[in-house]
């Protein structure tokens, strides 16, 4: 059977077909590498630079000219604005939409042409695109004369896991369209773990020429100097350590992620961008202690791509990005054979290699020396806020920020707050002024020997400002104190001088109503008494 793909991207929604034996006969996307990968993988295929939306509104004589018939045709728009990761969810999606109509409108006229091939055709998409796909789209709906309707949830359609069906990777997405119910291959039980890849592939610094055995297909084998983009090490650097351990496990009120990745489970979504100094950075411990991003191969390996699979960018970066905007293979392959199955066909019992386009020009990462990142220094107008580390009770945080200051006219300004909760409906900020004759006898000397200490180490808000834009390093070298370093110490403070016992009971603040836990009580005075110190300096 014949497959048309739409925002072709690398090739990932094709590569399932392709290993099922199915015939690709076109392919369309508007990114040239995505393009080249597809035109390198599958030689043969027209595979077009071009955009969907301009297609689908062509008139028929020139659409049928460029879109042959075919017998299945997929396709995945791009998904950022309907992710959960974009904005919380809440990105514009109105390109998002027109890009969906413009592949309904595709399949609407491919399936009520005269003698029309089509039988199976799928979207996927990430699950949120749910709310934004109607129940049914009639012809005008899709600017198209005639008078039938298309159903798009019917059938099958829903949310698929890739790692049920041999993905190395926890990866959610939604599946609406015309085609047979899939069959899952795995369970929680037997799931292929991140490790499994890793143990598979090898330490990406070895490049000894031994043979490396594909985790998600047995069949495929190849030394190891033949598989591309994994021999090199991206470490990271002490600062992208720190920001990311930071974010990973202790963003506040948002929950704790695994630091390093997990590697009893699948990988979690593979994202389209390797950052290391961000909550979703996926970080690989290393040797003696050191860390790094996983390679290009790995990630690959864990979207369920083949080892023999190349990926055709210029850069890391976007060979990491035609891997994370994919479809996993694995998830593409149940689709074909499920096809496969309800045609009555015959379903291929071992893995079909690769044959390349050797005319596409192909950069091999393999050998390239990243150097250790370096902490570049923010801008005087850099906005800070933080919480004391690691210390969030009862949903309760003492944040320092510079928030309110002046920017533009460089007036700084420096204030702790008190934060409890999260949400429209929860959240709630306090600043209220107290004496420390809150706090026992036992406490306040200490409490008021620390106030002092801490402030000797600081100038101004100006300085205070000029201090957290340095990088961690100069800061170091120069024995200045920035705002993660007073926070940093403000929480060695309390955790040194305050009993366990002590540290969750309850205090009430006079005059507000307030019940606030002891070391959130105690970190607040803390901070609140060196900024407004530091204020009057100037």
């Amino acid at each position: 059977m014949r497959v048309a793909d739409f925002f072709c991207g690398g090739g990932g929604f094709s590569e399932g077909f392709r290993q099922a034996g199915f015939q690709i006969v076109f392919a369309v996307d508007k990114w040239e590498p995505a393009v080249a990968s597809y035109k390198g993988n599958k030689p043969g295929v027209n595979a077009i630079l071009d955009d969907v939306i301009r297609i689908s509104l062509l008139d028929d004589e020139e659409f049928e000219s460029i879109v042959p018939d075919s017998e299945v045709i997929i396709g995945s728009p791009p998904c950022q604005s309907f992710s959960h990761s974009n904005k919380s969810g809440n990105a514009d999606k109105t390109l998002g939409i027109k890009l969906i109509e413009a592949y309904l409108r595709i399949i609407a006229r491919k399936k009520n042409k005269p003698n029309s091939s089509l039988k199976y055709w799928v979207l996927e998409n990430v699950p949120n695109v749910r709310n934004y796909i109607r129940e049914e789209y009639t012809a005008a709906n899709l600017g198209l004369e005639g008078n039938f309707v298309l159903r798009p949830h019917d059938g099958a359609s829903g949310i698929y896991n890739a790692k049920y069906f041999g993905a190395p990777t926890n990866r959610e997405r939604y599946l609406c369209g015309e085609f047979p119910s899939l069959t899952p291959t795995h369970t929680d039980e037997n799931v292929v773990t991140l490790n499994d890849v890793l143990q598979a592939l090898g330490d990406p610094a070895n490049e000894e020429s031994d043979v490396i055995t594909d985790v998600n297909y047995p069949d495929l084998r190849l030394h190891r100097n033949q598989v591309s983009d994994h021999h090199y090490i991206y470490e990271l650097a002490q600062f992208e350590i720190e920001t990311a351990r930071r974010l990973k496990q202790d963003k506040g009120y948002m929950g704790k992620m695994s630091f390093p990745e997990n590697l009893d489970k699948p990988s979690r979504t593979v994202m389209a961008t390797m950052s290391a100094s961000s909550r979703e950075a996926m970080i690989l411990g290393w040797r003696d202690g050191k860390y790094r991003l996983p390679t290009v191969r790995e990630v690959a390996t864990m979207m369920g791509f083949p080892i023999d699979y190349r990926f055709y960018g210029c850069s890391k970066g976007i060979k990491h990005t035609l891997v994370g905007n994919a479809v996993s293979p694995k998830l593409s392959y149940a689709i074909a054979k499920a096809i496969l199955q309800d045609s009555g066909e015959v379903v291929p019992e071992h893995y079909i290699p690769i044959h390349y386009d050797n005319n596409i020009p192909f950069h091999n990462l393999n050998g390239t020396i990243f150097e250790l990142k370096k902490e570049k220094k923010k801008r005087l107008k850099a906005k800070f806020k933080y919480h004391i580390p690691y210390m969030i009770i009862n949903a309760y945080r003492v944040e320092l920020t510079n928030y309110l200051s002046d920017f533009e006219r460089q007036s700084f300004e420096w204030n702790a707050e008190i934060h409890y909760s999260q949400g429209k409906a929860r959240a709630a900020q306090y600043s209220p002024l107290f004496s420390i004759d809150v706090f026992p006898d036992m406490y306040q000397s200490e409490i008021m020997c620390f106030i002092e200490a801490e402030n000797e180490k600081l100038d101004t808000s100006y300085g205070f400002q000029i201090a957290f834009c340095m990088t961690q390093e100069e800061r170091k070298k120069a024995n200045i104190m920035g705002p993660y370093e007073l926070l940093n110490d403000v929480k060695q403070f309390i955790v040194k001088h305050i009993s366990e016992e002590d540290m969750n009971r309850n205090v009430e603040i006079p005059g507000h109503s307030l019940q606030i836990p002891f070391a959130i009580c105690m970190g607040y005075f803390i901070l609140n008494s060196v900024m407004n110190r530091l204020g009057r300096k100037g």
